[in-house]
């Protein structure tokens, strides 16, 4: 039995997506997995040090780090009307955004690369845990707040106000999908070793999506926001047919988030092949 470690986030979609094969519910392959759970800005982090072997990856983080790991097919979260939204507890102007205090979840989320886009001034910026960040706005210590995650489902119930959905505007400025987090494997393992993970995640996607309630309590255990229904959306919006596999299309998207970050001196230019072999 080969021991891998695995790195993905407490989220809803991440729990969802992983709790067949590692849980014993699907083949495996001959491969055992190590679980570490942490947030995204910390699975990121860990991905700069090399400390695993597989792991859910921010895309913008993921250009830093393709000297050492490569995309799988499956496991990804992309799609459309996906995006971060930027939110306050009043409408602001885009005056009072550039100047004022925004929490973000992580430096390199990509997240963080939109707000980046779309703000290009606003440079005061406060990396704090994506859970805390709708408490923040709400009590002031901040002017606005990028959300990610079941935060998108929340905040309008706690009173607070969107400025902007960043999916949208990525949509509207690249006419594609929003690539936010995908799944990746160490370059240096050998290609039949990758390809047989990429089967085993999407065995995995496809058991929980053939047996929804098998999952439940796993995904509950872990779920930042308790109502069911809440952590039911959130499966629904992010876990879809390019988690599955990401295709002609989703991968033509994940090309493109990086040759718009190349062209705007976010990142430096790839050098090594993004995909593992299919």
């Amino acid at each position: 039995m080969k021991k891998l470690t695995l790195g993905y986030s407490p989220c809803p979609n991440d729990t969802f997506i992983f709790d067949a094969m590692v849980h014993g519910k699907v083949e495996t392959e001959g491969i055992e997995f190590e679980v570490v759970l942490g947030d995204v800005e910390e699975l990121n982090d860990k991905a700069f040090k090399q400390e695993l072997d597989i792991t859910k990856l921010s895309y913008h983080a993921m250009a830093f780090c393709l000297n050492d790991y490569q995309l799988l097919h499956s496991g990804s979260a992309l799609g459309s009307g996906v995006g971060p939204l930027l939110i306050a507890k009043k409408e602001l102007t885009i005056e009072q955004i550039n100047a004022g205090t925004i929490a973000i979840p992580g430096k390199y989320t990509t997240a963080n690369f939109l707000l980046s886009m779309a703000y290009p001034i606003a440079k005061n910026k406060q990396e704090v845990l994506f859970s805390e960040i709708e408490k923040m706005v709400l009590g002031g210590s901040v002017d606005a707040g990028l959300i990610i995650h079941e935060n998108r489902f929340t905040y309008a119930d706690k009173g607070l106000k969107k400025l902007m959905d960043l999916g949208d505007f990525w949509q509207k400025e690249s006419g594609g999908l929003i690539p936010l987090g995908g799944i990746v494997i160490r370059r240096s393992f050998d290609t039949e070793l990758q390809q047989k993970v990429n089967r085993i995640i999407r065995r995995s996607i496809e058991f929980a999506a053939k047996n929804p309630s098998s999952s439940r309590e796993y995904v509950r255990q872990h779920a930042q926001e308790m109502d069911e229904g809440v952590t039911q959306k959130h499966i629904n919006l992010y876990v879809n047919d390019y988690s599955t596999d990401l295709g002609e299309k989703g991968r033509a998207a994940v090309e493109n988030l990086f040759s718009v970050a190349i062209e705007k001196n976010i990142i430096k230019e790839i050098t090594h092949p993004i995909f593992v072999e299919k």
